[in-house]
């Protein structure tokens, strides 16, 4: 279980990382910390592209800076936006495949709220793995 302190120091990351987004089309920016077993932070950021297929959301932004760099294992995810929202089905997919005991952290991106904390299986309970 992680301490209140890992908590703030994911979500202040997150936030950190959520400045950087670049979300000219929908204006929705959103950052994600992810905490790697060895306790070191990815960060990602929504990336969005005319083409909004192409658009990437910052959970996938993040896994995929962490997984670039070599890690393997992750203990858990921040993520912060407007409305506390959770992540897209393909992060959800994209998590399951990676970290299947994941905690997910979602943070409001105005204030210091509450943290929710879901882990996967609450959010995706019949996920797809081979």
């Amino acid at each position: 279980m992680m301490e209140s302190h890992d908590t703030r120091r994911l979500v202040a990351a997150a936030r950190a990382a959520r400045r950087k987004a670049c979300a000219p089309y929908s204006r929705f920016r959103v950052g994600a910390a992810l905490l790697a077993a060895n306790g070191k932070v990815y960060r990602g950021c929504n990336i969005e592209n005319a083409s909004y297929g192409l658009t990437v959301c910052a959970e996938r932004v993040a896994f995929f800076n962490a997984i670039s760099a070599g890690e393997r294992r992750f203990v858990a995810i921040a993520i912060v936006s407007t409305g506390a929202a959770t992540p897209c089905g393909a992060c959800r997919q994209v998590m399951a495949e990676f970290a299947p005991n994941l905690r997910i952290l979602v943070a409001e991106a105005k204030g210091r709220g509450k943290v929710k904390t879901f882990v996967l299986d609450e959010l995706l309970p019949s996920r797809f793995c081979l």
